[in-house]
């Protein structure tokens, strides 16, 4: 393997354990034993769910590809997943708020193992079926664990100071140490013990399976609104009010949609645009060291969140800005330094500089996370926490699918361009956010 990868991921590590190690008191955040507990119970559950997710994460496409299918091909099946989620995903999401949140995170298990089952099956229409229920999946993991979370937290009476902690905890550990270890893993068991493609969503399988036996045995049930009379229908029209009304709900809503929508075409990208002449690169290893970039993300969230200086609205215009430059890399390297187009051979040099860029956009992600998660425990009511969120997810999957239909119809300089402009306009949405939730508190006092 070429010393790139090494450097690259030895540097991330040591930049990692001093930031964790150079925590001082103002840093850290004094808590109560009762809520340390029910912290880690959520961190060990959240870890074993994402790593459910983040095994299949570096082999996704590999496996598609394996079972001999096109570029193309492979475009429908994601967009098999991100309309899943947007049609079906958004209903099943929604009724955790009606029917129970601990009941949709069980769900989110049983979906994901099935849909890890259908891998085994060179079939295309199993492997569609298995994108519908991964699609579900995810708008159950993005949605209901969350929600959860917050209306536990809230109700145990913990202060709300602390539910920061938590979520910077979770994405540390969750989308950094735990996708790294995952990466690892996958690519210990597709490449240096030959068991195939396969094998890393048989693991998935198996850590869901853990993960829900304690979600029945640990976690009690909570609610948005359980009432009766309350259709779904009614739901989503009380959803969509809180958001028409709210300035803040919306933009947040929009701001999520560009970045996510931006991070996930990203996720179908990388591959191709590291490897376009079929360069031969470590996928599981690539694939880690971008979770370590995004766990150095989230350690550095955990510092801005621990302070009430500077805002969250703040910080992550700067944030926004940094992903668009990240994802313009492509691009620029495209015109810069053209490929030669030998086929094989290891990574190129305009290879090596979209690699960083991509490992700064990962840390991006690590900072984004926690610091969304936070703004939506602060502006989303409660009453209808996943039914909102789930309804953010449907600009975001309609974008998602739009590129990946047009994925053989447009270069994937021009995709990467896209994502730019999109992560542009949500650090000027996000400043608009800023804005209005600075109006917003001086409103308040004047009443006051």
């Amino acid at each position: 393997m070429e010393l790139v990868y090494y450097l690259i991921f030895g540097g991330l590590s040591a930049v990692v354990a001093l930031l964790e190690l150079s925590k001082n008191s103002e840093d850290r955040v004094a808590t109560s034993t009762a809520f340390n507990s029910f912290k880690n119970n959520y961190l060990v559950v959240y870890s074993l769910m994402m790593a459910g997710d983040w095994l299949q994460g570096p082999y996704v496409y590999f496996l598609y590809s394996q079972y001999g299918f096109d570029k193309g091909d492979i475009g429908r099946l994601f967009i098999a997943g991100f309309g899943s989620s947007m049609l079906f995903g958004t209903i099943v999401g929604s009724l955790a708020d009606k029917q129970g949140r601990k009941r949709a995170c069980v769900t989110y298990c049983i979906t994901y193992i099935l849909s890890c089952i259908t891998k085994h099956s060179p079939q295309y229409k199993v492997l569609m079926l298995g994108r519908i229920l991964g699609g579900i999946a995810t708008s159950l993991l993005f949605s209901a664990f969350e929600s959860w979370l917050v209306a536990e937290h809230n109700k145990r009476g913990f202060e709300p100071q602390w539910l920061s902690l938590t979520f910077s905890k979770a994405i540390f550990f969750g989308n950094g140490l735990v996708a790294i270890i995952s990466g690892l893993f996958a690519n210990v068991l597709a490449d240096n013990l030959s068991f195939g493609p396969v094998s890393p969503f048989d693991a998935a399988a198996c850590f869901l399976a853990i993960g829900m036996a304690i979600i029945f045995s640990s976690w009690s049930e909570n609610y948005g609104d359980s009432s009766d009379s309350k259709s779904l229908l009614a739901q989503f029209k009380g959803a969509a009010v809180a958001i028409a009304s709210d300035e803040k709900i919306a933009l947040l809503g929009a701001i999520q949609s560009l970045f996510e929508g931006s991070m996930y075409t990203f996720v179908f990208l990388w591959t191709p645009a590291l490897s376009p002449n079929e360069e031969n690169i470590p996928h599981g290893f690539i694939f880690a060291t971008f979770m370590l970039s995004s766990m150095l993300g989230s350690s550095i969230a955990s510092r801005l969140l621990a302070h009430s200086t500077p805002k969250v609205e703040s910080y992550m215009q700067i944030i926004f800005g940094i992903s668009a430059l990240t994802l313009l890399l492509p691009v620029l390297t495209n015109f810069l330094l053209p490929s030669a187009g030998v086929k094989g051979g290891s990574i190129s040099f305009a290879g090596c500089i979209q690699l960083f860029g991509f490992c700064t956009f990962e840390a991006c992600v690590g900072i984004f996370w926690p610091s969304i998660m936070k703004m939506r425990s602060q502006y989303i009511p409660e009453e209808a926490r996943s039914t909102i969120m789930n309804f953010f997810r449907i600009p975001l999957n309609i974008f998602v699918c739009v590129v990946l239909y047009n994925v053989n119809a447009l270069p994937i300089t021009v995709m990467f361009g896209m994502c730019s402009i999109f992560l542009f306009i949500a650090s000027v949405l996000q400043r608009r956010l800023m804005v209005a939730a600075e109006s917003h508190k001086t409103s308040k006092f004047v009443m006051l």
